[in-house]
């Protein structure tokens, strides 16, 4: 069977997502917008902070009063973080104050509590050693943010620091795109729920979990899993639950090799799906098409394989759909030698070393799971080379 090249099959890919990357909006609260994408910038709904509060524990202070420090000053009350408004402070007092309670008004500095010390027994009179300039430790109402303001900017992906952030100017809800929904369907009567006891010739599905999870890390969402043994009426039966199930996209794996049981194949070349092989080592069997209106994207049931596949063919598309960066790519010299087949674009796991060369690990077989663990890049063999050289510039792919 002669092998499409690569690229061509990465843009007929492309080409099948890209009709599912205008993406509506919705509103979802802040307990539910991790890992989403903003939509739109996200303004304060107050100033940040909102009220004159304080920065230390300490006293607060007129600033003339405190200028001849050492100085006794008697102390008027105390402003805790609480709610509430203290009482004014009168010239010539001082009021304890809490870290982040309400500055007093008529204090216009605060003085750290390791800058005084109690006169008698405390609680009447306070010493405080260091005058202080007006303004020090007192954070003004709106110093980091006016109301208004943009507090976050569209198109970033929602992480815990910036839900604080909507959290504290004021926000219950945000706008974000809504997520490509996403169904993963393993294929193989080998196959068992991962952690079951294995049985003879019996295999755990890997490449549910690992696709789930890559789905999710690109943006996307998985409205429906599972796991058919091969049989054709169940495979078909499995992927109309996908499209019940609201799935846009459905990505397979296993069953499109030029063996028996090759379900997916089965299923999908009499409907007009294409099943054929790609010039690229790993994850050379590959098939598209369409169930019931939805792209169906067909990886190979080797764990690497399938993780591959979905690295380079899916994962770009989705992270665009998303409004995630693309994945990081580098030149960088190769750490030895390698030897490819001429004609596949071969990539190969690999690692940055300390000195910034990229270091295959493991060998080039697709069942090397423990290899793919361990590696952080892809090492991009071009499809023309028999050799590369040690210290020779390849392109690599960050995973």
């Amino acid at each position: 069977m002669a092998r499409i090249p690569f690229d061509e099959h990465a843009r007929f890919v492309r080409s099948l997502l890209a009709p599912l990357g205008a993406r509506p909006t919705e509103r979802v609260s802040l307990q539910h917008a991790l890992g989403r994408i903003t939509a739109s910038p996200v303004e304060s709904a107050i100033d940040l902070p909102p009220f004159r509060n304080s920065q230390m524990d300490g006293v607060a202070v007129r600033a003339a009063d405190v200028a001849g420090a050492p100085v006794d000053l008697p102390v008027a009350g105390e402003s805790a973080a609480a709610p509430g408004t203290p009482a004014a402070l009168a010239a010539g007092t001082a009021m304890r104050i809490m870290t982040g309670a309400p500055v007093p008004e008529g204090a216009d500095a605060v003085v750290p509590v390791e800058d005084t010390e109690p006169v008698g027994d405390g609680s009447a009179r306070v010493r405080v050693l260091r005058g202080r300039d007006a303004g020090e430790y007192v954070r003004e109402a709106g110093s980091d943010l006016r109301a208004g303001a943009d507090v976050l900017p569209a198109g970033i992906r929602l992480e815990s620091r910036h839900l604080a952030a909507a959290a504290a100017s004021g926000r219950t809800e945000l706008l974000v795109r809504e997520r490509l929904r996403v169904a993963v369907v393993s294929t193989g009567s080998e196959l068992v729920e991962p952690g079951a006891e294995l049985g003879p010739g019996e295999l755990p599905d890997a490449n549910g979990v690992a696709l789930r999870a890559a789905v999710a890390a690109a943006g996307a969402v998985v409205v429906h899993a599972g796991r058919v043994r091969d049989d054709v009426a169940r495979l078909r039966a499995e992927l109309d639950a996908a499209v019940d199930a609201g799935a846009e996209l459905i990505l397979t794996s296993g069953g499109i090799s030029q063996g028996a049981y090759e379900v997916v194949r089965e299923l999908i070349e009499p409907n007009g799906g294409w099943v054929g092989s790609v010039a690229m080592q790993p994850g050379g069997p590959q098939a598209t098409g369409i169930h019931r209106g939805v792209p169906l994207i067909a990886f190979p049931g080797n764990p690497v394989s399938a993780q591959l596949s979905f690295a380079l063919f899916v994962a770009p598309s989705l992270r665009a759909i998303a409004g995630l960066p693309a994945a990081p790519t580098e030149r960088m010299p190769l750490a030895g030698p390698v030897r490819s087949i001429a004609g596949r674009r071969q990539f190969l796991r690999g690692r940055r070393t300390a000195d910034g060369l990229a270091e295959p690990v493991g060998g080039p077989g697709s069942h090397l799971v423990a290899a793919l663990a361990a590696s952080e890049l892809l090492i991009v063999i071009p499809d023309d080379a028999e050799a590369v050289a040690a210290g020779e510039l390849v392109d690599t792919v960050f995973l």
